[in-house]
């Protein structure tokens, strides 16, 4: 399989050879042998040369997954070779990396204190991907299109709400939740235009006046602070934004679930302790009310 892969990727069979230190022939043999084995053709001999037939792109996609999981074997081997505990390397969404993550990892340092920790931003496509391939030993991320929750190595932490963030003098402050209907409105400041704030607008039966588009939490932050806009804050940034009116979406329960995902194979020895340190700061979010300025009165919103 991974001779036919480096023949299908190079489109022939002496560079193959080559990469691979084996003769022209061997490597022929070993294509030839293939597909007999599987009785179909996988390459055919064009005028401009090798190309893959229908059933040779099929082989060659499990071809490249089957390289990966020997590639990620091999990382993990070394690693334990080397007995390696003392570093730790994590991946996270930007609002987990702004909160659940380091307070985990604080958690974690008090029982081993020589612990090194290396943190990497991304996606969760981004995360995973990194997962697979060895780069990190854990990734914090949310379900999402490219993310399989249910798979091997996945494992729910929390179920996140969505908060309404207000000015502290906002006329809705005082209420226990608010109807987002009520911010029809009011100016907004979303991260992306057609993201799921905007999305929440529109399924409550309005199009956001949107006066300021960033991912920027310290920009958002003042923004909303100052009278300027209105936003929806996920809980993990509740501490970070403690200064506005944090209130609970009155007529839904907008929410995202935040996984844990691990690697296939071999995993860091200290896998189970982190484990242990994220569940037990997630679950404080959970328990906890939602935080931030602004008295709460009677009006249930």
């Amino acid at each position: 399989m991974l001779t036919f892969r480096a023949v299908a990727h190079r489109r022939s069979f002496s560079h193959a050879a080559r990469d691979l230190s084996l003769s022209q022939p061997a490597v022929s043999n070993q294509v030839a042998q293939l597909e007999r084995e599987l009785g179909v053709r996988l390459l055919s001999r064009d005028p401009g040369g090798l190309e893959l037939t229908a059933e040779g792109r099929i082989v060659l996609e499990h071809a490249d997954v089957i390289e990966g999981r020997l590639e990620l074997a091999r990382m993990q081997i070394a690693a334990a070779a080397q007995g390696r505990r003392a570093r730790l390397r994590i991946g996270a969404f930007p609002t987990a990396l702004a909160s659940l993550v380091p307070r985990a990892v604080h958690r974690l340092r008090q029982a081993h204190p020589d612990l090194r920790v290396t943190f990497d931003e991304g996606t969760s496509v981004e995360l995973s991907a990194k997962l697979s391939t060895g780069a990190l030993d854990i990734a914090i991320v949310f379900e999402e299109t490219g993310i399989v929750p249910d798979a091997p190595g996945a494992q729910l932490l929390m179920r996140e709400r969505f908060l309404v963030a207000l000015p502290p003098n906002h006329r809705l402050a005082r209420r226990r939740a608010v109807r987002l209907a009520d911010l029809s409105r009011d100016d907004w400041s979303v991260a992306l235009t057609d993201g799921m704030i905007v999305r929440a607008c529109r399924n409550a039966g309005f199009e956001p006046n949107v006066v300021s588009i960033t991912h920027d939490q310290l920009a958002i932050s003042a923004l909303v602070r100052r009278g300027l806009a209105v936003t929806l804050v996920p809980e993990l940034l509740a501490d970070p934004f403690r200064d506005l009116a944090l209130r609970p979406i009155a007529e839904s329960d907008l929410a995202r679930d935040v996984y844990a995902l691990l690697p296939p194979g071999g995993r860091h020895p200290l896998i189970p302790d982190v484990l242990d340190a994220l569940a037990a700061i997630s679950a404080s979010f959970t328990q906890a009310p939602p935080q931030g300025r602004g008295q709460r009165g009677r009006d249930g919103g």
